[in-house]
C-alpha cells in the first residue's frame, strides 16, 4: 500500500522529505490507541450501513490479527508507513484485503490523531496518578515513623522556629495531593471525543458519535470540528501540570540533597539510589536527588516548545502538530523515573535523629520570648525589639539564650521573670502550634488523618 495520499502526486517523495515528515519512529507507541479506535469506528461504519455486517466481522478480525502482533512483538514498520494509523492499515489491508481500504471512510488522520491522543493521555494519567499515590505513601509512612522528631524550621536558608520532621514531610504531601487533584480535573478535558470531526468539517456519513463516545468510553463528543482537530491545550496543561509535579519533585530532592550533606547530616540516602566518585574513593553522592532535580527543566523545556508550537497557528490542523508527541512522550517516560525513584529515596533513607538534635539552637527560640513578652502586656512590635536586644547580649557575651544570666535578661525589659526559661524549651515551643496546619503533634497526626482518608484507606 502506497501513501494514503499518493495519488494526487505523481512525483516521488524526497527520501530527507520522508524522514523528515514520518511520524512512525515515536507515534508507534500509539498502537494500541489507534487499533482501539478503528475497532469502534467499524462498528459504528457498519450501524450507518457504509459496511455490511460481513465486512465489520472480516475488518474486527483484522484488526483483533494486527492487535496480536503488536502485544507479541511481531509488528514490523515498513519504510512506507508514515505513522501509526498508516502502519496499522497497511497491515489490516495485507490481511482481510481491499475491505480494509473501507475503514478509513469519513475519517481523516486528523481526528483519528486526536482521538489516538486522548485514548493515550487517558490511560497514562491514570498510570501516573498511581505513581503518584506510591510517593504520596511513601511521604505519609517515612512521616508517621517520625512523628515526635523535632528538626530546626528554616527560613532564607536560617534557622528560624522548631518543628516537627514529620511536618516537614508532610509539606510535600499537600504539594504532590494537589498535583493528584490538578491531574484528576486534567482528565476531564482530555476526556471528550473528537473522533467524527473528519478533516476538518464533520462527517457526512450519518456516523454515531455518541456511540463512538459510549463505546471509547468518553464523556461526551467535542463541540466543534475545528476545535476538534486542532486542540492540543489538554497537551498544554498535562506538559503544565507535569512542570509543577517535577518542581515539587526538586524542591523535595534540594532539601534531602542539603539534609544528606555532612554539614547537615539529618539523612543518609541507601546505597541504592547513591553513586559514588571515579576519583575520589571516599564520595558517596545523592546523584537521583540531583537527576530528579536536574530533570525539572527538561519536563519545563518541553511545556515551553508545545507553547511555541501553537501560538501561531492558523484555524483547524496543521503539520506542526505533529511536534505534540515526542514532547508529551518524554515527560511521561521522565515522571515515570522520578516519581518511583523519589519514593524509593524517602522509603530507603536513614534518618540521624541525634544530629537533627544537635542542630536545634536556643535562638530559635526567640519568638517564645517575644511571646511571654506579649502576655504581660507589651506590644508585640516593642517584644520584638527587645528580645532581638537579648539575643545580641547573649551572642556578644557568647552565651546561649538559656545560659544567659537572668539579671542580664531584666536589665534589658523587667518585665523577665525566672519563669521565662520555662519558654525556651523547643517541645513546648512546637506543642504551642495548635493552629490548623501547625506543627503541633495533635496538628500533624490530624494530617495524617486527612491523609489516609485521601489516599483511600
Amino acid at each position: 500500500m502506497g501513501r494514503l495520499w499518493g495519488g494526487r502526486f505523481a512525483g516521488e517523495t524526497d527520501a530527507l522529505m520522508r524522514q523528515f515528515g514520518d511520524s512512525i519512529r515515536f507515534d508507534v507507541r500509539l498502537w494500541k490507541a489507534d487499533i482501539g479506535g478503528s475497532v469502534a469506528y467499524a462498528r459504528a461504519l457498519a450501524m450507518a450501513r457504509i459496511i455490511d455486517e460481513s465486512e465489520l466481522s472480516t475488518l474486527l478480525d483484522g484488526l483483533a490479527a494486527v492487535r496480536q502482533e503488536f502485544e507479541q512483538g511481531e509488528f514490523v514498520p515498513l519504510a512506507t508507513d508514515e505513522d501509526i494509523h498508516t502502519a496499522v492499515e497497511r497491515r489490516l489491508t495485507e490481511l482481510v484485503g481491499e475491505v480494509g481500504g473501507k475503514l478509513h471512510t469519513g475519517r481523516s488522520r486528523n481526528d483519528q490523531v486526536a482521538t489516538d491522543m486522548r485514548l493515550y493521555m487517558r490511560d497514562q494519567i491514570e498510570y501516573l496518578e498511581e505513581l503518584l499515590v506510591g510517593l504520596e505513601r511513601s511521604v505519609l509512612e517515612k512521616s508517621k515513623g517520625h512523628l515526635d522528631l523535632i528538626i530546626p524550621g528554616y527560613t532564607h536558608m536560617q534557622p528560624a522556629q522548631p518543628v516537627r520532621f514529620s511536618h516537614w514531610l508532610m509539606s510535600f504531601f499537600w504539594m504532590f495531593q494537589r498535583d493528584r487533584e490538578r491531574l484528576l480535573e486534567l482528565r476531564q478535558r482530555v476526556n471528550v471525543l473528537p473522533l467524527g470531526a473528519g478533516a476538518l468539517s464533520g462527517n457526512p456519513l450519518g456516523i454515531d458519535q455518541q456511540f463512538l463516545a459510549d463505546t471509547l468510553g468518553f464523556d461526551r463528543v467535542i463541540d466543534n470540528s475545528l476545535d476538534a482537530v486542532s486542540d492540543r491545550d489538554y497537551l498544554v496543561e498535562f506538559l503544565g501540570w507535569a512542570s509543577l509535579v517535577q518542581v515539587h519533585l526538586s524542591r523535595l530532592a534540594e532539601g534531602l540533597i542539603l539534609y544528606s550533606s555532612r554539614e547537615f547530616g539529618f539523612v543518609q540516602i541507601s546505597d541504592a539510589y547513591a553513586t559514588g566518585s571515579s576519583l575520589m574513593p571516599q564520595k558517596k553522592n545523592a546523584d537521583s536527588l540531583e537527576l530528579v532535580r536536574g530533570k525539572t527543566g527538561r519536563v519545563v523545556g518541553h511545556l515551553v516548545g508545545l507553547l511555541t508550537v501553537m501560538k501561531g497557528l492558523p484555524s483547524t490542523y496543521d503539520k506542526d502538530l505533529q511536534e505534540d508527541k515526542e514532547g508529551v512522550f518524554d515527560v511521561i517516560d521522565t515522571l515515570a523515573q522520578t516519581l518511583p525513584v523519589a519514593s524509593g529515596v524517602l522509603s530507603t533513607m536513614e534518618v540521624d535523629e541525634e544530629k537533627m538534635s544537635q542542630a536545634l539552637s536556643d535562638e530559635m527560640l526567640a519568638t517564645e520570648l517575644a511571646d511571654y513578652l506579649v502576655e504581660r502586656g507589651v506590644p508585640f512590635r516593642d517584644a520584638h525589639h527587645i528580645v532581638g536586644e537579648v539575643v545580641r547580649e547573649a551572642i556578644s557575651n557568647g552565651q546561649s539564650l538559656r545560659t544567659m544570666p537572668l539579671v542580664d535578661y531584666q536589665k534589658i525589659c523587667p518585665l523577665f521573670a525566672a519563669d521565662c526559661r520555662q519558654r525556651l524549651d523547643f517541645e513546648a515551643a512546637v506543642e504551642r502550634r495548635v493552629s490548623i496546619g501547625g506543627t503541633a503533634r495533635g496538628g500533624v497526626e490530624a494530617q495524617f488523618r486527612k491523609a489516609e482518608m485521601l489516599l483511600g484507606k
